[in-house]
């Protein structure tokens, strides 16, 4: 079994090509591809799969989180995805959709090889569900519930600096269960400033993360809204890279790097 292993802003993926959907992954096989010591190493698995009939051959992101739990859409897996398909000849159009338990996704790829890509995600309909808290540590803040196919409570940091972002002591967030009962992805952010904010996010079932593209959304809106602003343009700052984000008339476009740093082969074993 040929495997890939793609990052987008340093969020990486074991990226399996399984095109007629003949894997029957099971949890327990993606966490151990996703253990850093034992297996190749991933904060998650990216499944790629022709849909048997589709219309167009749609393309569907099967997107597994690191402890093998099954989530409704990664951001930057997405692109990471669409790098794949063009890289590895599946795709030959810059355009085209790509479907996920969150809904189907348009793609445009402006720039890739073999190696390297610059890919844009019409990521639909960003809803605000509300104000929550979260606390980590001794800290508390407050934020705003963002679901973006999958669910995410952003937080802005009133005078926080990217300094103490990055000194920020970050652990696994405390949160209200009856708000998020399937759980939850934290980010916390700067204000929004000369168009951009920085970022660190908590993703469920995997922990901390270089970056989280679907938290990206939910931080641009977090942040827009902070601001008193609708529609506008963020450069959300994360420690793997910097990904743009528009929201307009709430509905999102994100924009961002797709790396593929190696190709191997899987034992008969895995």
């Amino acid at each position: 079994m040929k495997f890939l292993k793609a990052h987008a802003t340093e969020n990486d993926f074991v990226v399996l090509i399984d095109v007629d959907d003949k894997l029957d992954v099971t949890p327990e096989q993606v966490a151990f591809l996703c253990d850093r010591r034992a297996g190749v190493g991933g904060d998650g698995l990216l499944r790629v799969v022709r849909r048997a009939g589709a219309e167009n051959g749609i393309w569907f992101m099967d997107y597994r989180n690191a402890d093998g739990t099954v989530a409704e859409m990664c951001g930057n897996g997405i692109r990471a995805f669409a790098h794949v398909l063009v890289a590895e000849g599946l795709v030959d159009a810059s355009e085209f959709d790509v479907d996920t338990r969150a809904g189907v996704k348009h793609i445009r790829v402006i720039s890739a090889d073999c190696a390297d890509a610059i890919v844009s995600v019409g990521m639909g309909r960003v809803e605000v569900t509300g104000v929550s808290t979260a606390a980590m540590g001794e800290q508390q803040f407050a934020g705003i519930g963002v679901d973006v196919g999958n669910p995410h409570l952003a937080c802005v940091i009133p005078g926080m600096t990217p300094s103490d972002l990055a000194d920020m002591e970050f652990v696994a967030p405390e949160f209200d269960p009856e708000f998020f009962p399937k759980g939850v992805n934290v980010e916390v952010l700067t204000e929004l400033t000369d168009g951009a904010v920085h970022m660190r996010v908590w993703e469920r079932g995997v922990g901390e993360t270089r970056s989280c593209g679907t938290g990206t959304v939910a931080a641009a809106q977090a942040a827009l809204a902070d601001a008193g602003i609708e529609n506008g343009s963020v450069v959300v700052n994360v420690p793997g890279g910097s990904i743009e984000v528009v929201l307009a008339d709430g509905e999102a476009t994100m924009t961002g790097p797709s790396n593929i740093v190696f190709r191997g082969e899987l034992t008969n074993e895995l």
